[in-house]
């Protein structure tokens, strides 16, 4: 086997993620605890006891992460059009429906009204956007801030952060809360592990409100926005409708305590899904759908894997991307394969609260014949593993990625990103409050 390149890029990152290899990526059965820094490691040494402030800060000192952030912000500036296949938007994909399940009964806007009803005048200043508000698209999934939006969870007193998480519950599925729930968990035992907890823990989040929830039963749009690391969700509720998108969520260590005392990957459903979906494609079939044989196969064009990204394509600051369907249509699967998908996509909208979610279902369900599938690597479950789900209405993405505060160099299932996206203009449900306008209500 040859050596692997593994050149410094800003103390974080290596190049061995960029660096396409002729071998296999194969799964280690090494626990995560092998690639656990040794406490007194520089890398984390110099920074403890940093504050969150003054440790993106020290972040924003190297060069590769400077320059990341300077086109992040273009990208950030630029006027929102939204995600699509070719760049011209489809219109028409997205419709308001008299027959919406409503947001009444103790729902989110009661919750978030509850929480707002707790807040100083500053903290009330802080927290509030209008729904029409570019800061939407300012949020974002490392461990240092790149804008800061709305309140910072770990420093409100506790009674708000329970207010915040009582936005969260009554917002999403009771399944969707525990997966969002858990993520923010793993952070902070991400940060114990490495002995930063005050760069990592479970409230080292940003949460925001745009709109007037008070107005939300009516039908008006309004929303709340939550991100840090590993997790961001962006809820909108407008004429009865929600939107939960773009969603990026994921973890490092991405493994769930059981109530066995085993450990679960967060994506358990979804991973087990996909490999059976992956396993049972014929020869056929698998030459179209496999887009790459490795998640660092050599093949890929210059500029696919990105140090941050790696293969992830709908990730933050990507409102506006181009993304060219790849892999085998869905009308090439066969019945069972086409619901092996649709149970894929199910668990990337179990964030909905049941009913909103079968809204959602339906509006993939409409485009099926529109659909296509694509995985990199091997579909027997031995390597680490990249797929994409992608429709006029959906990109759902999932992607194993390498080490950074652990210390792999190559991708492994104990470090996993998700996205979701509603390409042609519904993310931020932008699509559904230009309808909601539209019907003068």
């Amino acid at each position: 086997m040859s050596a692997l390149p593994d050149e410094d890029i800003d103390g974080f990152f290596t190049t061995s993620r960029t660096t396409g290899r002729e071998e296999a990526v194969e799964l280690t059965d090494d626990s995560y605890r092998t690639f656990l820094l040794d406490l007194d490691d520089p890398k984390l040494a110099e920074v403890r006891g940093m504050t969150y402030e003054e440790f993106a800060q020290n972040r924003y000192q190297a060069p590769f992460l400077r320059d990341l952030l300077t086109y992040w912000d273009g990208l950030y500036r630029e006027p929102f059009v939204g995600i699509t296949s070719d760049g011209a938007v489809r219109e028409g994909l997205y419709a308001l429906s008299s027959a919406a399940p409503s947001d009444t009964g103790g729902g989110p806007a009661e919750a978030a009204d509850r929480f707002l009803g707790m807040l100083t005048p500053g903290e009330l200043d802080a927290v509030r956007y209008d729904i029409d508000a570019p800061q939407w698209r300012a949020w974002s999934n490392p461990e240092f801030m790149v804008y800061r939006v709305g309140l910072r969870m770990e420093v409100l007193t506790d009674d708000k952060k329970a207010a915040i998480h009582g936005v969260l519950r009554a917002s999403l599925s009771p399944e969707g809360y525990a997966r969002v729930e858990g993520a923010m968990e793993l952070n902070g035992r991400l940060g114990d592990l490495v002995g930063l907890p005050t760069v990592m823990n479970r409230h080292s989040y940003w949460f925001s409100v745009f709109g007037d929830p008070a107005a939300g039963a009516a039908g008006e749009p309004w929303g709340w926005q939550l991100f840090g690391h590993h997790v961001a969700l962006n809820f909108v509720s407008v004429g009865g409708r929600h939107v939960i998108a773009p969603v990026f969520l994921g973890a490092e260590p991405a493994l769930m305590d059981d109530t066995a005392g085993h450990h679960e990957p967060l994506f358990a459903e979804r991973e087990r899904l996909a490999l059976e979906l992956a396993g049972s494609l014929t020869a056929a079939q698998r030459d179209r759908a496999v887009v790459f044989e490795s998640v660092l196969d050599p093949a890929m064009p210059e500029g696919r894997l990105h140090p941050a990204d790696e293969r992830h394509v709908a990730g933050a600051f990507r409102d506006n991307r181009v993304i060219p369907y790849e892999g085998i249509p869905a009308d090439e699967l066969d019945e069972a394969q086409r619901d092996l998908l649709r149970r894929v996509v199910a668990d990337f909208l179990r964030l909905l609260v049941e009913g909103q979610r079968e809204l959602a279902l339906a509006e993939y369900d409409a485009h099926l014949d529109e659909t296509w599938f694509s995985w990199y690597g091997a579909t027997d479950g031995s390597q680490p593993f990249y797929f994409r789900v992608h429709s006029p209405v959906l990109i759902a993405e999932f992607d194993d990625h390498a080490g950074v505060w652990l210390s792999n160099k190559l991708p492994a299932r104990f470090h996993a990103h998700t996205t979701l996206r509603h390409p042609n203009g519904n993310d931020y449900a932008k699509a559904l409050i230009a309808r909601w306008r539209e019907r003068g209500e």
